[in-house]
């Protein structure tokens, strides 16, 4: 039986395991013991930490794995190019492992290779307010340089509120370092693409709903997204030059991007992995038709993914910040003919805040009759009648 590696066992993970199992792979699962889905839907699960790559090696060595994969995680893409580079498995390069990993070192990357980029600085708590300030206007966006998901990421309007901003996101930081950069403007996307041999394959544009200023937590997206016709190839240029900047060449990517009312693009980040918040495990399967798991696995293994033309349909997410968002997504999972509710997953509410996308309460993922439907899901503030 063919064997496959996967690096996490999280929820988001849990897809990529089922699809390995149904693709008849015996899979072969690491990750932090912790409780996590993937520790019983594994055929073999390992407690050990993806971050410690040395030990997770050791072990694949004997697995004498086809293929080792990840989605949805920066973190995990370390430790997956690690492992199969020691296997002599597809991977992307060493350099790849930093700047799709490191939001600074990712910058510096897309500016050497000819992309626009907002003015950037790295920080840390010991970094001197007036330096800062000499450097910038305000508003600011500070994140920290290695994490995802929302954690540490905040708006600045004003000087005064610089240092617990930088305080925040050197908390969250692995390496205790931030990020500091002009504010990009405009509507919020992002483009999931696959990769073979350094050729790009563009597979959907996703729209993004957040929850804005200060903190930027995703509250849903929807696919396909409405970009004009006419930007849409110059986007998909610009994106493929910035994978090729990143040196990503093989397996999924996640750009995200914002485009304002001028048709200016600009790249905020960039992760070589599929989209999270189930972007690349349900909605481009939905939205397209492309199995995009089955892609990442068979890319990993050296198989040209093959693309097909999108089927059409509207898929969107929408995110459980409370009981009354709850209210609401059970109404067009129950109530709604036009929409199907494809999956779910919930967590028992409470009063506690969301503060990122980790501490949200679950998510209802739904395919759409039309796009209006889906924008009344991802729109609606009050409780349907």
């Amino acid at each position: 039986m063919n064997k496959i590696i996967i690096i996490g066992a999280g929820e988001f993970q849990n897809p990529l395991i089922l699809k390995a199992k149904a693709m008849g792979y015996e899979t072969h699962v690491f990750a932090w013991e912790s409780g996590d889905i993937g520790e019983r839907t594994a055929d073999f699960f390992y407690p050990i930490s993806i971050m410690e790559k040395e030990k997770i090696l050791e072990e694949a060595k004997k697995i004498h794995p086809q293929a080792v994969v990840s989605i949805g995680s920066d973190l995990a893409t370390i430790t997956v190019n690690y492992v199969a580079r020691g296997l002599g498995l597809v991977c992307n390069s060493p350099n790849n492992d930093y700047y799709s990993t490191n939001k600074y070192l990712m910058r510096k990357a897309l500016k050497r290779g000819g992309l626009a980029v907002p003015n950037f600085m790295c920080v840390d708590n010991d970094t001197r307010i007036e330096e800062i300030e000499s450097a910038f206007e305000f508003p600011v966006i500070v994140k920290p340089t290695d994490r995802s998901g929302s954690r540490g990421v905040t708006k600045v309007e004003e000087t005064s509120k610089l240092k617990e901003a930088i305080e925040a996101a050197v908390t969250e930081s692995f390496e205790k370092k931030a990020i500091i950069e002009d504010v990009i403007k405009g509507s919020e996307y992002s483009c999931e693409c696959i990769s073979f041999e350094g050729e790009h394959h563009f597979l959907a544009f996703t729209q993004k709903y957040t929850t804005n200023a200060p903190h930027f937590i995703e509250t849903g997206h929807i696919q396909p997204a409405i970009i004009p016709e006419e930007l849409q190839s110059e986007i998909k240029k610009q994106i493929f030059k910035a994978l090729d900047a990143l040196e990503i060449k093989y397996g999924a990517s996640h750009t995200e991007f914002r485009l304002d009312e001028s048709g200016n693009m600009r790249i905020i980040e960039i992760g070589a992995r599929m989209g999270g918040d189930c972007i690349g495990s349900d909605l481009v399967n939905i939205s397209t038709g492309n199995d995009y798991i089955r892609m990442v696995i068979e890319t990993a293994q050296g198989i040209k993914p093959v693309i097909q033309e999108p089927v059409g349909k509207i898929a969107a997410i929408r995110f459980v910040f409370n009981e009354n968002d709850k209210s609401i997504l059970e109404y067009f999972d129950t109530k709604d003919k036009n929409v199907h509710c494809v999956r779910k997953e919930l967590k028992p509410i409470t009063m506690r805040e969301v503060t990122d996308s980790s501490t949200r309460y679950g998510y209802y993922i739904f395919s759409c009759d039309s796009r209006e439907d889906a924008e009344r899901i991802l729109e609606t503030q009050q409780i349907c009648n």
